[in-house]
């Protein structure tokens, strides 16, 4: 009895062999979807940043600006609006334009620019211009002044700020 015991023993066993068989083919298959999703994986990170990265990148820089433009006036000195004593305002500024035609409009207009600042400054009192906040608001209405169109046909001149590098009350 022990031979067919061993004969009905040996039928499952062979049964089981093929099993194995399919289950390898099947954990080779597994291992090479891996390593392919693997490989795909590395390639993106290398891959990837070196194009979506440098538009990021270029995207989160901050512009670079502009080199500025600047059209330097000679000193001018002015009396000012003073009750009983004189007293006068030496001012030297620079004026920031936007681009190069309007330093050219500035420069050839130079003589009636000269002018409206000092119709505009002599109208001062000593004792408005001497906080900070009193320079600024000078500074401002200058600019406002000196934009104005030189003639109907012109446009404004574009000067976007004014710079004292001398301011003397005497």
């Amino acid at each position: 009895m022990a031979p067919p015991t061993s004969v009905a023993n040996a039928a499952p066993a062979s049964a089981s062999l093929p099993a194995p068989r399919r289950s390898s083919k099947l954990l080779i298959g597994v291992v090479l979807a891996v390593g392919l999703l693997a490989a795909a994986g590395a390639a993106a990170y290398v891959f990837l940043p070196r194009f979506t990265g440098a538009a990021s990148t270029e995207a989160a820089k901050p512009p670079v600006p502009e080199k500025p433009i600047f059209v330097m006036l000679d000193p001018l000195t002015v009396n000012l609006q003073a009750e009983g004593r004189s007293r006068f305002l030496q001012i030297g500024m620079a004026l920031r334009v936007r681009d190069e035609h309007a330093k050219a409009q500035i420069v050839e207009f130079m003589p009636e620019l000269r002018s409206r600042l000092l119709v505009q400054l002599s109208n001062r009192a000593p004792e408005s211009l001497v906080t900070p906040e009193d320079k600024a608001r000078l500074a401002e209405e200058i600019r406002t002044a000196l934009n104005a169109p030189l003639t109907p046909q012109t446009p404004e001149l574009g000067i976007s700020s004014v710079s004292f590098n001398i301011f003397v009350v005497q």
